[in-house]
């Protein structure tokens, strides 16, 4: 009755509520402490602190701030903070000056910064789904 029919139809047209759109940010702010596993439709950015699995379908962005323990599956990140664990990018992933990253690595492409603490065993490859590698099962046969 008071509103202006243009803007009702642009609130409607904009989608979904809940679902996510193109240019659409998760994020964790600085304060925030999250353990367990996390599933992103779209990009988000880490500035807090996350234990466990992140899965994004977009980018990750760790700040400068931000910390994560554990596994991250993803299309593409940035670290500009600490990472400690194993990551899993199928395309690029880009390391800041900033970053501190310890663990494993697979991706297809790799930027390191000058002055990032980078220790790591990585596999570069087109292959990478984002997936785990699958642990050997110990037995009586495996020395591991």
């Amino acid at each position: 009755m008071f509103g202006n029919k243009s803007n009702d139809n642009k609130e409607q047209s904009k989608g979904i509520p809940g679902i996510p759109g193109q240019g659409a940010l998760n994020s964790l702010v600085a304060g925030t402490t999250v353990e367990g596993t996390v599933t992103a439709e779209s990009d988000i950015r880490i500035d807090g602190f996350l234990k466990g699995t992140l899965i994004c379908k977009g980018k990750v962005i760790i700040g400068p701030k931000g910390q994560i323990e554990g596994e991250i599956k993803a299309q593409n990140a940035v670290i500009e903070g600490q990472f400690r664990g194993s990551i899993f990018i199928e395309d690029l992933l880009h390391i800041k000056e900033t970053a501190n990253v310890e663990g494993e690595i697979n991706t297809d492409k790799l930027s390191v910064a000058p002055g990032a603490k980078f220790n790591v065993v990585s596999k570069m490859s087109s292959q990478i789904s984002a997936r785990p590698s699958t642990p050997v099962p110990k037995n009586e046969n495996n020395l591991n």
